[in-house]
């Protein structure tokens, strides 16, 4: 009879531990997000520092190789997209304006050519199509924020990537000398390191294959759109969506129509290739997300980060998920959190599971 009561406070207790936390987080999301994209980027290189490592490189020589490529790397591109970002910003109100005729035009057409009541030309009044323009601004003005702590997610990483060569040690001290937990730990860090890395390589295709397409076609700022679909890949399905809106606008508004179905078929053929067959199977099973949890996701750590935390939103997800994996008793909120193609695969391993339980239960009868 005192279970009942007990679960029902120690539930009380977490969900208030739980809004104090994100609390927490939004006050301290200034300082916070820095060292989240010093993690992630610490995660995305640490492979090649143990490389270098495994090769007889000293580990600060190392690190401090990798962060200076990073660096350059960051700073060329940094450089190149700043001019962009503020060209694009100040273009912003000029590109509504011209979109706001077009829509207007549209209605226009339609209603005079399809006979419909006026009233359906008022709806153009409650349709905002530059809110995409004004959204990718100011999620890239964000982003150029963020970068403005350049030094601090530097000399993060630099220590992160130095805490490397330790981990092993660090863990047995903290966990205990068992094999499985060691293992465990060792387990849920490589998968992260390999989910992050092979989304980068992905996204960094993406981004490229995007930034030729605009290119050709002739849009202004194709750095900026290749940006764009490099930064919002990590978003599933979502993220693809918002950075092709803008480009197709663009096209719509720079040289009409036939350019803007051509970004949008580009933009369309390159998602599928790349989102539906070839990511997915480098993945494998386990590192999918619903699309409900990308949606929810999206909104709370966009909430509690502001627009980084939009772009941080599914990398943080699928950390959460992974460690739930590890535990038995959180597992099954693991697999809520993952996509149906996940959950018919830990089915299926259940059933194996199950039929070899029976097996062998009614062999030793």
């Amino acid at each position: 009879m005192e279970q009942a009561p007990r679960k029902k406070t120690s539930a009380i207790v977490i969900t208030a531990a739980l809004v104090v936390v994100i609390y927490g987080m939004q006050i301290m999301s200034v300082l916070l997000v820095p060292f989240l994209i010093a993690a992630f980027l610490a995660l995305i290189t640490v492979r090649p520092m143990l490389w270098l490592q495994a090769h007889r490189v000293p580990s600060f020589l190392a690190a401090l190789l990798i962060v200076t490529m990073l660096m350059l790397m960051l700073a060329i591109v940094g450089t190149i997209l700043g001019t962009s970002i503020a060209e694009f910003t100040a273009k912003v109100p000029s590109y509504q304006q011209r979109l706001d005729v077009i829509i207007a035009g549209v209605f226009d057409f339609i209603v005079k050519n399809f006979k419909l009541d006026e009233s359906v030309e008022s709806l153009g009044d409650m349709i905002d199509p530059g809110f995409a323009m004004g959204l990718v601004a100011g999620l890239l003005n964000s982003l150029r924020e963020v970068l403005t702590n350049t030094f601090l997610i530097i000399f993060t990483m630099i220590f992160i990537l130095l805490e490397a060569g330790t981990a092993k040690t660090k863990f047995r001290a903290a966990f205990g000398s068992s094999a499985d937990n060691i293992e465990n730990v060792r387990e849920f860090m490589r998968n992260l390191g390999r989910y992050l890395g092979i989304k980068t390589l992905v996204s960094m295709a993406t981004g490229v294959l995007a930034g030729l397409l605009t290119w050709s076609i002739g849009l202004d700022f194709p750095l900026l759109w290749a940006m764009l679909a490099f930064l919002l890949n990590y978003v599933p399905t979502i993220g693809s969506i918002i950075a092709a809106v803008p480009a197709i606008l663009l096209a719509l508004i720079q040289i009409g129509y036939g350019a803007a179905g051509a970004t949008a078929l580009g933009f369309i053929s390159i998602n599928i290739v790349f989102g539906n067959f070839l990511e997915p199977r480098l993945m494998g099973y386990g590192v999918g997300i619903s699309p409900l949890v990308v949606f929810v996701g999206l909104v709370a750590w966009g909430w509690i980060f502001g627009p980084v935390g939009m772009l941080l939103s599914v990398p943080l997800t699928m950390t959460l998920k992974m460690a739930l994996e590890k535990d038995e008793r959180t597992r099954w909120v693991a697999i809520l959190l993952g996509s149906e193609r996940d959950a018919e695969y830990a089915l299926r391993v259940r059933e194996i599971a199950e039929a070899r339980a029976a097996q062998a239960t009614s062999t030793s009868s």
